[in-house]
Order: C-alpha cells, then structure tokens, then sequence
C-alpha cells in the first residue's frame, strides 16, 4: 500500500485546534466534500455513527476516524495536524494533535482494514509523528505522509 494514493495533497489541512469531536467532524466532512466530491452531511453523519461505537482515538496524541460511505469509489483519506491538542476521548486519555480519517466504499472489505492497518502502524512510528508535529506546512506534512510505504502488506 502507498500513502500517497490514500491521501491527495490537498486533504491534508494544518489547524490551531478543534473544541469538539463534532467541529472536528463537520471540518472533516467539508474537506472531503471538496476534495472527493462526497456529502459533507453523509460523511459527519458517519463519523458520528462509527465513534458512538467506541473512540478512534488510538493513543499518543492520534486519532484515527474513519467511515465506510456510498459512493466513494476507492478508500481515501484526509490528514488534520493541530498546533494544539484537544481532548478526544482517546483510550489512553491523551489529547489528540494528529488525525488521519480514512473513508471507504461502503463494500471495501478487506481494502477497508488494509489501509487502517497501514495507517494505524505508520502514526505509531515515534519518528514520523515527531516529523508531523514538527511541521506546519500542508505541502510538507504530505510528503512526510507520503515517504510512508507498505512493507508489511496483508
């Protein structure tokens, strides 16, 4: 798998913080409307709806939403770095500044897991989330994303 067909340059956005799971979710609903052409409404809702099942705060400051939707033809992500954490509600109760929410085709199956597997395992690298957190640039978030490849595909 490769970071860079998961996530396009311009999903990737650079915040001062969020107050809310909610305002974090409308935000991510909005970009993926603009860059995937999704419903940004479909998209909160979905968030919303997977969350109540337990938080996609995964531990270390990152949060991992994700949501399988109609009409999304290829799993696709989008990447929020936050200049300040926020309580998330993560298993380990630390504030999240790193979120990387992946939406999948409704049927994806095992695409789906593959691509949270290789998300998940990439933002538990020390090293790659002390890059990100060292950058503000959208442009150069990106890239460090990107440099991320899939060694141990399923």
């Amino acid at each position: 798998m490769n970071m860079a067909k998961l996530l396009a340059p311009d999903a990737v956005r650079v915040f001062a913080t969020f107050s809310s799971k909610k305002r974090l979710f409308q935000d991510l609903g909005e970009l993926v409307e603009a860059v995937h052409g999704l419903d940004a409404a479909t998209v909160i809702a979905a968030l919303q709806e997977r969350e109540a099942l337990g938080t996609t705060g995964v531990g270390r400051g990152v949060a991992l939403p994700h949501a399988r939707l109609a009409g999304v033809d290829r799993v696709v992500g989008a990447f929020f770095k936050l200049e300040r954490p926020f309580s998330y509600g993560s298993v380990d109760k630390v504030p999240v500044d790193l979120v990387f929410a992946l939406f999948a085709p409704r049927d994806a199956g095992v695409e789906h897991l593959k691509a949270l597997a290789f998300v998940s395992r990439t933002l538990r690298e020390g090293r790659v989330c002390a890059k990100l957190r060292a950058n503000s640039d959208p442009a150069t978030l990106h890239a460090i994303l990107s440099s991320s490849t899939d060694s141990q595909a399923a």
